[in-house]
């Protein structure tokens, strides 16, 4: 078959399930309220981040301009780095370019052929990319089932193990049992990553889950977090003891590779960290607007900013999409295969940006379009 017919028969069966996805460039300017992006804080325009942002591009250039281990690692990223470690407990970071780069540096670079990874049905796909990238043995265990990572532990045959969870869960909103998991990987000599993408910011007073349950600086938990959702800039970083740290620096082939973050989003982040650290009312209102908004929708609190309503199928959560749309609200949408059980939702994010009269109007539309 040829690639063009190749390309056609996918796109026909995409138009079949309902599945299909394009780019739609967002204006800059626009009258609907936006429960679809990650800006867990409203940082993303706040005056003091972007005027971070610029002053760093002014001062640094458009760009790193060379790998880290080069001549890409510059000043803004040791203070980024010190911040991250001030704002999560943690003794030392690495930023990364993207938060996607930080799950592929930690677990290529902590894991090899002798590692059983021990993977939660619903981490992320980078996650899910980096597991298969590691030369590891992958088990897939249901979501938050203890029995399950104990039975797995207990009975590898691999010297080293990893197991892999997300503090808060984007997909339904719900935390890990981190306490119960840290035991285990203490027991059975394992190690615990953390995936706070959706956590800091929103969790243990916006520093996350792992440091809201005392689990910060044990030299078995390895911590990834994205700079793209809650401090409204761009990138990611690996947080951890100091010899993992020198170990990812020295053989994580996403991070020795690749080049530094950008500057501006570098200081944007750090910024957004003084913020978080000053304004704990930030963090007090996107947990505020997140209950608001889950009992609109008729679901379950949530224990992060993202709460997501099942629909019958992808048409019907593509129409109520539409129909929010229209009414003045943008709300994002998941289908399969970005779901991992399967299930088409409305993702509906809750941010600190909203005031009280657009939290009534928002409130007011996602009990229309679910109800």
């Amino acid at each position: 078959m040829s690639l063009n017919d190749w390309l056609t028969a996918a796109a026909q069966q995409r138009e079949r399930h309902g599945l299909v996805r394009s780019l739609k460039p967002r204006d800059i300017d626009s009258d609907l309220l936006d429960l679809a992006g990650n800006d867990y804080l409203g940082l993303v325009r706040d005056a003091r981040v972007t005027a971070a942002a610029s002053s760093a591009a002014v001062a640094w250039g458009a760009g790193a301009g060379a790998s880290r281990l080069v001549t890409g690692t510059l000043a803004v990223h040791s203070e980024l780095e010190a911040a991250l470690s001030a704002l999560t407990g943690q003794p030392a970071a690495l930023v990364h370019s993207t938060g996607y780069h930080a799950n592929l540096s930690a677990v290529t670079a902590l894991a090899d052929a002798d590692t059983l990874l021990i993977s939660d049905a619903h981490i992320h796909a980078s996650l899910v990319d980096a597991c298969r990238l590691s030369r590891g043995t992958v088990q897939v265990v249901a979501h938050n089932d203890i029995d399950a990572v104990e039975q797995a532990l207990s009975q590898r045959t691999q010297s080293r193990a990893m197991v892999l969870v997300e503090s808060i869960y984007s997909v339904l909103g719900d935390r890990a049992p981190l306490p119960e998991l840290a035991a285990l990987c203490e027991r059975f000599d394992a190690i615990l990553l953390v995936d706070e993408a959706h956590g800091i910011g929103v969790a243990g007073g916006g520093r996350g889950l792992v440091h809201e349950l005392d689990l910060a600086e044990r030299d078995d938990i390895v911590v990834t977090m994205t700079l793209s959702k809650a401090l409204g800039s761009q990138g990611g970083a690996v947080l951890g003891s100091p010899a993992v740290i020198d170990h990812l620096v020295n053989r994580a082939r996403p991070f020795i590779y690749d080049t530094g973050l950008a500057p501006a989003a570098t200081a944007a982040a750090t910024e957004a960290i003084r913020i978080v650290q000053t304004e704990p009312a930030r963090v007090e209102r996107v947990n505020t607007v997140a209950a608001e908004l889950a009992e609109a929708a008729g679901v379950e609190p949530v224990a992060g900013a993202v709460l997501s309503v099942p629909m019958a199928g992808p048409h019907e959560a593509l129409a109520a999409q539409a129909e929010a749309a229209r009414l003045g609200v943008r709300v994002g949408c998941f289908r399969p295969p970005s779901v991992p059980d399967g299930i088409s939702r409305l993702r509906i994010t809750a941010t600190a940006g909203l005031d009280d009269e657009q939290l009534a109007t928002a409130c007011k539309v996602i009990q229309s379009v679910t109800q």
